[in-house]
């Protein structure tokens, strides 16, 4: 890059002395009364500089999106990523019923962690796919493209260096929306009379100049005009239309053709790369020619340009020139988008697998319910501070109550099982030793909050989001529960006859999955379930007067509790004087 960098320096200096010599060179023939011919030289020298720096430009910059590509990839391997990246915060929902208790979106978030696309369908799908989990088949046919697509570094590469912008470009509702419409100014006829009165006109103009008579200019010229103001109101409308549709098609383009020379065996890419061909003609190829109508379309604004626009139809015959384009490719638009939205989230997904060599693809089983983990982590942590675990539920139990003290790791546990879950059903590696699963709809009630706008406490988002989750329970796909120190905002009867009902009623449905609790009196619960629940517990330990936590979930219920040492250890009771 530093050889491109200089040949940068070098031609605009070089561009600059060529102008100065051109100066000095007009004013000595001028002076002299010499053939002004000869600025020709510099001249031609000139354009021939500006052409050349204009390549080692895009080169330049091509080499600095390359650079961000890996210093990106090094930020996430180091663990130096959070902020660095899309946070995605534009497809937060807070009604969602895991969004915002996994950090799907956000700094630190997930989706942040993942993706590496190009192109706002790219962002759209993988964003998509986190939301929603997908079917077993389409959770296989994911992973074997992944499996894929982990070691094309080069490929990923490609991708992320395509465009001028290192930040997704393309959107696509607007260009998707234009190709569905019907097309307009249809007329076959109409492009060949509005070619041959430009003729008329231009060879009128010719004629002015050789006769003098201005009266065949003159006539044709009000011709040209009437008709190009008859047709403003349409091409005006259309030409409008393209312009909000189709910004970013060079990206668009770039990326379909990085996507149709690779050559796949996954059967989920072959089948992505040939959504792209309409018509026998590559997808690439016939968006790059919508890519230079539009270009050329917005050429019109030039004052050269407009000076002449009414009496040659410059912008009509490229409005029509679009519209034929629509024609013929606009139905297909929609599917274009949509399998490079898929395959740029494919590719994120694989690049997580290759900067994560010691996560596994989970095994999809049809066995239902089923969550068995070994050694699973919290996949937004380092490594080397993500502590693992095991974690069996199914048939039984079906749920696990987990108490433990404050800073034990209840919390983070429920998120690194909700978030492993998400990954497994993107078809992404998960972060454990080994992860057997079953199609599961995740639900979780972690950081549920209060809305003062809104005249909601705490405590009834709550409950509300409790009764989305049963709702979820009732559904045909078994509900993997997720829920932290439940019904706090309520008396301690309350607290467990409430939970007590919550948890028996989502079992009953099928449901399985973990609640976490300060409060021992839930840790009852597993008696009145029999085989069905358990207890579980993080604790905590005191090594040379400090609280020490290992964050390994152990059988039982825990025997510790650490309110009051904390409070102590922050300076804000002293246990010792305590009467």
């Amino acid at each position: 890059m530093e050889a491109v960098r200089r040949w940068h320096i070098g031609l605009g200096y070089a561009k600059l002395a060529d102008f100065l010599a051109g100066v000095i060179a007009a004013a000595v023939l001028i002076r002299m009364h010499g053939p002004l011919s000869l600025l020709l030289i510099p001249l031609l020298i000139f354009v021939a500089l500006i052409v050349a720096h204009d390549r080692v430009i895009r080169r330049l910059a091509k080499y600095v999106r390359v650079t961000e590509f890996y210093a990106r990839g090094l930020a996430r391997i180091e663990d130096q990523w959070a902020g660095t990246g899309e946070t995605g915060e534009r497809f937060f929902d807070a009604a969602h019923p895991y969004a915002r208790d996994l950090d799907l979106f956000g700094k630190g978030s997930l989706f942040e962690l993942l993706c590496t696309v190009r192109t706002r369908m790219g962002e759209e799908t993988l964003a998509r796919w986190l939301l929603t989990a997908a079917a077993t088949e389409e959770v296989r046919a994911r992973q074997v493209a992944v499996a894929e697509l982990k070691d094309r570094v080069a490929l990923r590469e490609q991708l992320f260096a395509t465009g001028e912008d290192v930040r997704a470009g393309v959107h696509p509702e607007p260009l998707a929306g234009w190709g569905d419409g019907e097309p307009k100014l249809r007329s076959r006829a109409l492009p060949w009379v509005l070619a041959v009165l430009a003729a008329a006109w231009v060879a009128s103009i010719v004629f002015w100049g050789l006769t003098r008579n201005w009266d065949l200019a003159l006539l044709m010229s009000l011709i040209n005009y009437a008709v190009s103001y008859w047709l403003q109101r349409q091409v005006s409308e259309s030409a409008g239309a393209v312009e909000k549709a189709a910004p970013d098609l060079k990206l668009l383009a770039e990326v379909l053709e990085i996507i149709e020379r690779e050559p796949f065996l996954a059967e989920r890419l072959t089948g992505l790369r040939a959504r792209l061909d309409t018509h026998h003609v590559p997808a690439s190829r016939a968006v790059a020619k919508l890519e230079r109508i539009y270009d050329w379309l917005e050429d019109r604004r030039n004052g050269f340009v407009a000076i002449f626009n009414a009496f040659v139809f410059y912008t009509a015959q490229l409005t029509m020139a679009a519209e034929r384009w629509r024609g013929r490719f606009g139905p297909g638009i929609r599917e274009w988008l949509e399998a490079t939205g898929e395959f740029e989230a494919l590719a994120a997904l694989a690049g997580y697998a290759y900067e994560h060599p010691a996560d596994v693809l989970p095994e999809v089983c049809t066995d239902t319910p089923c969550f068995d983990a070994e050694d699973l982590a919290h996949p937004l942590l380092p490594a080397a501070r993500a502590i693992g675990n095991d974690l069996r539920l199914g048939t039984s139990p079906q749920l696990i109550v987990i108490s433990g003290p404050n800073m034990a790791g209840k919390s983070t546990f429920l998120r690194g099982v909700g978030l492993n879950a998400v990954l497994a059903q993107c078809g992404a590696p998960v972060r454990a030793k080994r992860l057997r699963m079953s199609p599961l709809t995740v639900g979780a009630s972690i950081c549920v909050l209060d809305s003062l706008a809104g005249g909601v406490s705490r405590f009834y988002a709550e409950i509300q989001r409790l009764k989305v989750l049963s709702d979820l329970a009732a559904g045909p796909t078994p509900l993997l529960f997720l829920l932290d120190e439940l019904l706090s905002g309520t008396n301690s009867h309350d607290r467990l006859e409430g939970t007590r009902f919550i948890v028996q009623e989502l079992a009953r449905r099928g449901a399985i999955g973990l609640v976490t609790t300060h409060d021992l009196a839930l840790t009852a619960i597993p008696d009145t379930m029999s085989s069905a629940a358990t207890n579980c517990h993080f604790e905590d330990t005191i090594e040379d007067g400090l609280l020490k936590f290992d964050y390994r979930l152990r059988p039982g219920i825990v025997q510790t509790s650490n309110a009051l040492k904390l409070m102590e250890a922050v300076g804000l009771m002293n246990t010792g004087n305590r009467q």
